[in-house]
Formats: structure tokens, sequence, C-alpha cells
């Protein structure tokens, strides 16, 4: 029956079949032909995989960054990114990393931030003379921070699939984050260096005192948010609707941006996305559920044992197969797939789940810029106004500073944990 489930998922998207969609006919081809359970039990555990609580932070997340995209907060935060390094050269293309690591501490979500962030700086980058391909996949490789700085709606995923504290996800999440935001700025610098590009980006950029007196309400937004969880004040899942009510306040009331006509589109905006995502989510659970029931987790988990001697060995592989799957798997669906398979393989080989946790939601992140199917390429180009061949060639050294990263995070754990321990332990 897996053999048949999986071979039917992969025609289905060669296809072009919608993923959710080609998860739920494989599922239900499952069942109906190769077992003997009845069809409604497909209904039960489409309902089953999303009545859990802590999925309750995914839309309001997403409803957070639409709010703060149309009440003008990452118009703010992008003013403070440029008065900081603006005057150096390759200051434009850095502020675009520093800006989606600030976008990323309340939204979530890689898309919302390639979407809020690059509406405002790829047109800037491109007027300062970058390639517009080249703004484009920068724009694509900084928004990938959106789900590995924390709040994390990946991370929330793995700690529902995996049952691993969501709080201790967010935390650890930090470290890999920074890592990857500075070694994207050292490689643009360099680059800016080499190339000669970005020596006007001082250009139209304002003082640092009234930069950072106009973004003092954007920059306490992820104050209010982390700190509140991370404090005890709130859980993940309440924070989520902290952070609408605080974008909603000062977007509305102060910095008076939005109005009913702003608010209807960026609610219209997160039903869209959270619809397609807990669609996601409800298809990958009925099709988790299969393979769990047809034994594959301890398959896998003995074919490991038998095949990797160390957790090294195992983290190497685990990498390798996650990286590819990234590259042709939705994110959301992937997590919630394959983390209750490898997360006790992990284990078993003592490696920590909230270190896997971050492995693989780095792994997966990278798989939003890797061609052929990175969804991070496809909002970049949308916003960018180029068509998806142009930017191909300029994300791939983009992949390469992620896949370097990747690798020291995986064989150091400490980046990942020493902040987590230090907190809760």
């Amino acid at each position: 029956m897996v053999a048949t489930i999986f071979t039917l998922f992969v025609l289905f998207l060669a296809l072009s079949v919608p993923v959710a969609v080609a998860i739920w006919l494989a599922s239900v081809a499952g069942i109906q032909f190769f077992s003997n359970m009845p069809m409604l039990e497909s209904a039960r555990q489409l309902f089953v995989s999303i009545d859990k609580f802590p999925l309750v932070a995914i839309p309001f997340f997403i409803l957070s960054g639409n709010l703060m995209q149309a009440g003008g907060i990452s118009e703010r935060l992008v003013n403070l990114a440029r008065a900081l390094v603006g005057g150096v050269q390759g200051g434009l293309a850095m502020s675009c990393v520093i800006t989606c690591m600030i976008f990323a501490a309340v939204s979530g979500s890689s898309v919302a931030t390639t979407f809020a962030i690059g509406a405002i700086l790829i047109p800037a980058m491109v007027r300062l003379g970058y390639p517009v391909q080249r703004a484009a996949a920068l724009q694509a490789s900084s928004a990938e921070l959106g789900v590995i700085i924390p709040p994390s709606i990946p991370m929330i995923l793995y700690g529902v699939s995996a049952e691993v504290s969501i709080g201790e996800l967010f935390i650890a999440g930090f470290g890999p984050g920074l890592l990857i935001g500075g070694a994207l700025m050292l490689f643009v610098y360099v680059w800016c260096r080499i190339t000669g590009h970005g020596k006007r980006d001082g250009e139209g950029r304002l003082e640092f005192g009234v930069a950072l007196r106009q973004s003092v309400l954007a920059l306490m937004m992820p104050v209010v948010v982390l700190g509140g969880i991370y404090g005890g004040v709130f859980t993940p899942t309440e924070a989520s609707v902290t952070a609408v009510f605080y974008a909603l306040i000062v977007g509305a009331l102060v910095y008076r941006k939005i109005g009913w006509t702003e608010l209807s589109r960026a609610l219209q905006k997160t039903v869209v996305s959270t619809t397609v995502i807990m669609l996601i989510i409800s298809t990958a659970g009925l099709f988790a559920f299969l393979i769990t029931r047809a034994g594959v987790p301890a398959a896998v988990g003995n074919w490991v044992a038998v095949n990797f001697d160390s957790g090294w060995a195992f983290l190497l592989g685990a990498n390798l197969f996650l990286v590819l799957i990234g590259m042709f798997i939705e994110t959301g669906a992937a997590i919630v797939v394959l983390a209750p398979i490898l997360a006790p393989v992990a284990m078993h080989f003592g490696i920590d789940p909230v270190h896997f946790g971050i492995i693989m939601v780095v792994n997966l992140a990278l798989g939003m810029i890797t061609p052929p199917f990175g969804v991070n390429l496809f909002a970049a180009c949308t916003v960018a106004k180029i068509s998806y061949d142009r930017i191909i060639s300029s994300i791939l050294p983009f992949v390469g500073v992620v896949l370097a990263c990747l690798l020291v995070i995986t064989f150091v754990p400490e980046i990942s944990l020493w902040l987590r321990d230090l907190v809760y332990r």
C-alpha cells in the first residue's frame, strides 16, 4: 500500500496537481483499494489533523504580517535598517537582510516577508543600479529567515507533529537565524566590493535618530510578542493574537494607514493563505496516519539502525534527504509527514529533538529558495516582475551560503541549544 500511495503522489505532482490535492487523492486511493478501513476514516483523520490548539497561531501570525505591511510598520523597519548600514557600500542590500530578520520576528512566514519587504526594497535596489534578478534573489534568500527566526509557522508544525515544546523551538531558532543572516550580509558585502555595486546606497536614507524615532513602535512589536512568550505572560498561540492587536492598533490609530479597505484586504489575504496551509496540514495528517498504520516509521527506524552506525552519519543522510525533499515538497506538508518518522530516529541516536527540529526547519527553508519549486523564488519574481528563469543563476550563490550555514548548524548543536539551555535548564 505504501509504495502505491507514494507512486500516486509523485505521479499527481508530475501532472501539476496542487500538493494538498495530490496528497489527498493518493491517501483516498490507498484507503479505497489497499486497506480495509471505511472511507469515513479519511474524513475523521482530516479533522483530527487540524484539531490542535497550537495551530490556531498560524492564521493570527499571517494576519499580523499582513497588517504590518498595510499599516506601514514594514516601511519603517526598512528605513531603520537603511539608516544603520545604508552608508556602507552594499548597505542597501544588507538592509534587506536586517529588515527581514526583524520582520521575521513577528510574521512567522517567509512568503509574507517576501511580499512585505520586497515590495519596498527590490525597486529601491534596482533604482540604485543593482541587477533586478540579483535583487530578487537576495530578497528571496533573506525572507527565508521568516521561518527560522521565531515565531515560525514551520516550527509550530514540527512541535505539534513531533510533540516537542514550541517555546523551546522558538528560542533555539535565534542562533541559526542570526548565523544565516550574518552570513548573507557578509556575502553581499564582499560581492558588492568585488562588482562595484552599492556605491550609491547612502542616497535618500534618513538620519539614524529620525529613523529610530519613527520606528520605535514597530521595533516594540517583536519585543512585546517574544518577550511575552519567554516571560511566561502568554503562550505562543496567545502571542499570535497579541501581535494582531498590536499591529492593528499601531497601524490604524497611530500611523493611521489602516482603514476599512486595508483591513478587508488584509483579512482576505489571510483567509486565502490560512486555507491553503490548513488544507495541506489536514491532508498530510491523513497521509501520515496511513503510513504510520502501515508501519513505515518502525521500518525506517530499523533501516536507519542497520545502515547508520552513528548520529553524525544519520544527520548527514537526513540533510541530504531533506534538501531533496525541500526542492519538491511544500514545507508544511513535508514537516507534518516526516517529523513523526525522523524525530524518533534522531532521538534513538541521542540527538536532541529540538536541535533536530531546527535542522529540519533550516533544510526545508533552504528548499524555499531552491529550484525548481522554491516558493520564495516565485514570490520574489512576482514582486520584481521578472520571469522565473532569470532568477535561477542569481540564486545559486545564496543557496551555497545557506547550505554552508546548515552544515555548521547541524554539526555544532550549541548554536541552536545554548540559549535554550540557558533559559529552560
